[in-house]
């Protein structure tokens, strides 16, 4: 089990590239998350939802996600708390103090999928989350310490070099840690190290001496981690940073509170002549965009406020003037309708918001979710799509008589009158080259560069094993792991005695 010093310290990518190190090697790998929070998530094959993160790690290890690799999802909502997933299926919105109420009910079934994942695998790649330190939660926790004692799992702890503190967030992660749970921390690792890696071999030796714990490698800084699908809404400054302005193709998306699947966007950010401009609160939507994406959002009612809130609506409709292009998707799609109607109150207090009116369209939420894998065409150009749908709420309208997409033989989306201002709930529709190649070359005059993205994730994650391969101490890893298996059999022999 990958355990963290503080949330996103790299987790999440040390798990993918360790599931494809050793898939790599011939071992059945699964990857398994007890409890993870995040508004990215992926629709599983078994018609459920699970982390993003997990289902970028179950395509490391070459099989199709499942929801028993993250049994309890948290996607947090405005106002309300978090809306908890359980088994891939919505169990319903709790504020935080009525979720710690209800996690000792939880890990059964986490450990139930657990032993799912077990039966069939050599080897599970288990992440944490947040920080292993975090003693005052300790008392119901199904994340980190409390499920890797519940379930006898050895722990390696990740921190991260590159802001700084390393050797205190070890050294204090330790000294707050009772001794079981000390003890069952096999060793660190250190990630995100820039420069000459032995310059730091005094560091190493201190975090050992003070605890007791050894090094099993320092990881350097990956360079294409922001080709992998990131999870984190923090990763959204990766994206942003990477950003270009001599790039021919201008793309802006503000930034949402509850902004929801922002993968979707992650293929365009690679597009060597496109620049993704993630729009900050207080900063106005850029005059010279020649798209703007409305992104999905886990509370479109609350986000839209937002938006307007920003000032955002009037940018929009100036863009429009000048020619430029919207497109909405899922929960953006809805804010460009007239109404949004929330009558039960499933994104926070019960009522309605007057939408953009870009689109002749009117939403009513509903209880029902709906959960699908897609595939279909592109109307506009023929270019096929594959997707998925991930949202709650009933869409009419005059304008889904112009459909943006069809979808498996029945219409799905909508396109205003003028063709510039589009919506659908598709979602991960970008990851289709051909789609979005056809997508792209209406705002721009020469032809597409032929980006691959789906073979440019898979090369990313096989560089991402050979990294770790370089850095880690792997058969040091592998010894840990088989440490848990042993364990197990000795337990089981001893009861049966």
């Amino acid at each position: 089990m990958l355990q963290g010093t503080g949330s996103n310290v790299g987790k999440s990518m040390l798990a993918a590239g360790l599931c494809r190190l050793f898939t790599r090697r011939g071992l059945s790998v699964r990857p398994f998350k007890p409890q993870n929070m995040s508004n990215n998530a992926a629709v599983t094959g078994d018609g459920g939802e699970i982390g993003r993160a997990q289902a970028l790690q179950a395509r490391a290890c070459g099989i199709a996600a499942s929801i028993h690799m993250n049994p309890v999802l948290l996607k947090p909502e405005a106002e309300t708390g978090s809306q908890v997933i359980v088994h891939g299926e919505r169990l319903g919105s709790f504020r935080a103090r009525d979720y710690f109420a209800l996690k000792p009910a939880l890990m059964p079934k986490v450990l139930d999928s657990f032993g799912r994942m077990e039966a069939d695998a050599d080897l599970i790649i288990v992440e944490g989350a947040g920080s292993a330190a975090e003693v005052n939660l300790r008392s119901s926790d199904i994340a980190n310490m409390g499920f890797a004692e519940a379930a006898d799992v050895p722990v390696l702890l990740v921190a991260d070099i590159d802001r700084g503190g390393v050797i205190a967030t070890l050294v204090g992660t330790h000294a707050v840690l009772p001794p079981s749970e000390r003890e069952r921390v096999q060793g660190f690792i250190v990630n995100r190290f820039r420069g000459d890696v032995s310059l730091f071999d005094d560091g190493l030796r201190t975090i050992a001496e003070r605890t007791g714990w050894r090094s099993v490698g320092v990881v350097p800084w990956f360079e294409l981690a922001g080709k992998l699908p990131a999870e984190d809404s923090v990763d959204i400054e990766r994206k942003a940073s990477t950003s270009q302005s001599d790039r021919r193709i201008k793309i802006a998306v503000p930034l949402l509170p509850r902004i929801a699947n922002h993968d979707d966007l992650d293929p365009l950010s690679m597009e060597p002549d496109v620049t993704l401009n993630f729009v900050r609160p207080g900063e106005p939507l850029p005059g010279d965009a020649d798209l703007v994406i409305l992104p999905g959002s886990k509370s479109t009612i609350a986000d839209l406020g937002f938006f307007a809130a920003q000032g955002w609506d009037i940018d929009l409709r100036a863009h429009l003037r000048r020619g430029g292009h919207v497109l909405g998707l899922c929960g953006g799609f809805q804010m460009l309708g007239n109404w949004v109607r929330d009558r039960d109150g499933l994104e926070g207090r019960p009522g309605d918001r007057e939408g953009l009116a870009l689109l002749d369209l009117e939403t009513v939420l509903t209880t029902e979710k709906r959960l699908e894998h897609v595939t279909g065409r592109h109307k506009a150009s023929g270019a096929p799509v594959a997707g998925y749908e991930m949202h709650m709420g009933r869409t009419t309208g005059g304008d889904l008589a112009r459909p943006f997409l069809e979808i498996d033989g029945r219409a799905e989306g909508a396109v205003s009158s003028d063709g510039r201002v589009s919506g659908t709930y598709v979602h991960g529709i970008f990851a289709q080259d051909k789609f979005r190649h056809a997508f792209l070359n209406r705002l721009r005059s020469r032809a597409d560069h032929g980006l691959a993205y789906e073979q440019s994730v898979e090369q990313s994650l096989d560089a991402l094993a050979d990294h770790l391969e370089a850095a880690l101490d792997i058969e040091s890893v592998s010894a840990i792991a088989k440490s848990r298996q042993r364990t197990t059999k000795a337990v089981s022999a001893t009861m049966t005695n």
